[in-house]
């Protein structure tokens, strides 16, 4: 009898095991939107009021938008991509009722072309169902001023950086270095532009003429998105403010750049406004850290030697890659 007894204890516990395991494997297919489970609606951010409604269950969404702009995630990151989370945001907001109305906080130098194209893109998916005021905060640059174009307002305050309209790509020579130290770089190639841009020999001319015509090219689609969308002269703004230079939120105002000069309570009252939800709460967009979050770490911890970078802040992570676009200021760029 005890043996029997034992062995009910192992297969209750057994059982027990086996409902967890597919709990978690479940959760897991979940965060991966694979499986049965992609049909579920779940909301990746909760909502910290920040400022409460008076006599309304309305909402305006308030999502940030910070740092340097790119697909990419660190090394050993659970983070989604900025892309993907940014993505995922404006979809939240816009199948939420209650939201009338979203702000953007943009605190960003810019970034990556192609990353920021693609936030440029949802967001004007968004804003096409619901008004989106985009407040700058210290800087908004670039790939962060081409994404504010998509919204249906733009604000910052006086002492704001914005604007820096242009497009860049840097290489390093290090050709000289390689000469003092005894070193050349053996390179066998299949065609004529496939080592451009390496650094152990000058460019030749027709690789200078080639990528200038890429910058160039991206630079033109930036160019007419600012005239498009801030309905000014696009020649205008070749031969004037669009080459490259940094405003301050007070030139770029003048410029016509930017709707308004104010501070991010002015941004609320202004999407108060456009929603028509004069009582509305306004809440923060912050993504949640679930079990599914953290079961991807340790799945991906398997595969190969990853650390958990907890690094949020601005510094130390901008670094660019040598032969990529993008829309930054120079400064950032070396």
């Amino acid at each position: 009898m005890k043996k029997f007894g034992c062995l009910s204890l192992l297969l209750v516990a057994a059982l027990v095991i086996s409902v967890c395991a597919n709990l978690v494997l479940l959760i897991s297919l979940a965060s991966r939107g694979a499986g049965p489970a992609k049909h579920f609606t779940e909301k990746k951010f909760s909502e910290k009021t920040l400022i409460p409604g008076t006599g309304s269950d309305e909402k305006i969404a308030l999502i940030p938008l910070n740092g340097l702009i790119s697909y990419g995630k660190g090394v050993g990151s659970v983070q989604d991509s900025m892309v993907e989370s940014m993505k995922e945001a404006f979809q939240q907001a816009a199948n939420d009722p209650k939201v009338k109305a979203v702000v953007l906080s943009v605190d960003s130098p810019g970034g990556e072309v192609t990353a920021g194209d693609t936030i440029y893109h949802a967001l004007g998916k968004l804003t096409a169902r619901k008004p989106t005021v985009i407040f700058i905060n210290s800087i908004g640059t670039s790939a962060a001023y081409y994404i504010a174009c998509a919204g249906s307002w733009i604000m910052c305050s006086d002492t704001t950086f914005t604007g820096s309209i242009g497009v860049i790509i840097s290489t390093l020579n290090y050709k000289e270095l390689f000469g003092k130290i005894g070193l050349q770089s053996v390179i066998f190639k299949s065609g004529q532009f496939k080592d451009a841009l390496n650094g152990a020999r000058d460019l030749t001319e027709d690789e200078k003429t080639y990528f200038q015509g890429l910058v160039m090219q991206t630079y033109d689609r930036f160019l007419n998105i600012v005239a498009t969308s801030r309905h000014l002269d696009a020649s205008m703004l070749r031969n004037g403010i669009a080459d490259g230079r940094v405003l301050s939120g007070k030139d770029a105002y003048a410029a016509k750049l930017v709707d308004q000069l104010g501070y991010i309570e002015d941004a609320y009252d202004k999407a108060r406004l456009l929603g028509k939800a004069p009582g509305a709460e306004v809440v923060c967009y912050e993504k949640k850290q679930g079990l599914a979050h953290f079961l991807k770490f340790f799945e991906d911890s398997e595969k190969s030697d990853v650390r958990l970078d907890l690094n949020i802040g601005p510094a130390g992570n901008v670094r660019l890659e040598s032969g990529r676009l993008y829309l930054l200021p120079s400064f950032y760029a070396f």
